[in-house]
């Protein structure tokens, strides 16, 4: 990956998070989202936009319908925030690496309680 796209994932990662954070008024929408990552597509077209929060992937889902129906909202005011020759059609995933490495942890933990018993 080119160091453009690199600091354009990051950039549109802080801006993405702040709009949600302060600007998206939804009640579905907790404090507690965090946007963990974007990968965007090498013309700079296309931006994923991967979400993750304490409440789980089933209410992540009801998450992502909500994003997923503010992104004219959310990609228009970006637009007014960074500068870039296109901005980006925003897609928003759930990012569920949070509950598979807390898993693997209380995993990690069941191996060596074994071990020692």
């Amino acid at each position: 990956m080119s160091h453009r796209i690199e600091r354009v994932n990051a950039l549109i990662r802080r801006e993405v998070s702040a709009l949600i954070q302060h600007e998206l008024r939804d009640p579905r929408l907790n404090q507690f989202l965090s946007v963990t990552e974007v990968v965007t597509s090498p013309d700079l077209r296309h931006a994923r936009v991967y979400v993750s929060s304490i409440v789980g992937e089933q209410e992540g889902l009801k998450v992502l319908e909500v994003l997923n129906a503010a992104t004219g909202f959310l990609r228009s005011e970006l637009a007014k925030k960074v500068r870039l020759r296109y901005i980006p059609e925003l897609s928003f995933h759930w990012d569920n690496s949070i509950e598979r490495g807390d898993r693997i942890l209380r995993l990690l933990d069941q191996v060596n309680a074994e071990e020692e018993g």
